[in-house]
């Protein structure tokens, strides 16, 4: 005689979430901090975006997208538009100093679980490394917790070291690596997951509103406090790195 099955409340299921709705879709709307504004992309943003990443000489911004390097604007340009019309990755530009020198999107949009990523970064070098950077993810997070995301995915090529660190920096968990996830531009990917959950994010947050702190800032704009020691406290030595 063959073994009964077990009753259907034997087996493990996960934690019931009787108050759980699903989320609207993120505001395709303008995002302002300190440093950095964020706006829906639009054609206009096309000029000063170009004059920003003609500044990148070696191309190294694109190295792992999909997209560039553009070498005439008019390429660069069908870019753009192609991005402006776009729901999904919805696209907006980074602006810093009132001028656009950055994109960044949502992607991936799902309300029904409540999961969303943020990708299809592309900032140039004016963008890079500074404030502004890191406060238009901040603004990016901040705002898709804020309406009821339980997850904000981080994906990148598993060779890109610096996106690797700045998920990281910004509090991501590490959750794996896909092997040979995708062929970009004729190389294969693979592609590093990462992930921020909604219980995690006020105290990423704390650690994040505190670095963008004016008094975290020397008067030759050093940073006092670094962001990656400011996140592993928030973690509570839990490990957070890859």
């Amino acid at each position: 005689m063959s073994e009964r099955p077990p009753a259907p409340d034997a087996q493990p299921v996960g934690a019931a979430l009787p108050h759980w709705r699903p989320p609207p879709r993120p505001a395709h709307a303008p995002m302002r901090g300190r440093y950095a504004v964020l706006e829906p992309l639009r054609g206009t943003h096309g000029a000063s975006l170009w004059r920003a990443f003609a500044r990148d000489t070696d191309g190294s911004t694109w190295t792992y997208l999909p997209d560039g390097p553009f070498r005439e604007p008019g390429a660069f340009a069908a870019l753009v538009d192609a991005r402006v019309a776009s729901a999904d990755p919805m696209f907006f530009a980074v602006l810093r100093d009132g001028q656009a020198c950055g994109m960044a999107s949502f992607l991936r949009i799902d309300p029904r679980n409540g999961c969303v990523e943020i990708g299809h970064l592309a900032f140039a070098p004016e963008l890079q490394r500074t404030p502004a950077a890191t406060e238009a993810l901040h603004l990016m997070l901040a705002h898709v917790f804020a309406i009821g995301y339980r997850r904000v995915e981080w994906k990148c090529n598993a060779l890109n070291a610096p996106s690797r660190r700045a998920a990281v920096r910004l509090g991501f968990t590490y959750e794996g690596t896909f092997r040979q996830a995708a062929v970009v531009k004729g190389h294969n990917r693979d592609t590093s997951w990462y992930a921020m959950l909604d219980h995690e994010w006020p105290a990423r947050q704390a650690a994040q509103r505190q670095w963008l702190a004016p008094a975290n800032f020397g008067p030759d704009g050093a940073q006092v406090l670094a962001l990656s020691a400011l996140t592993a406290l928030s973690a509570g030595g839990e490990g957070i790195l890859p």
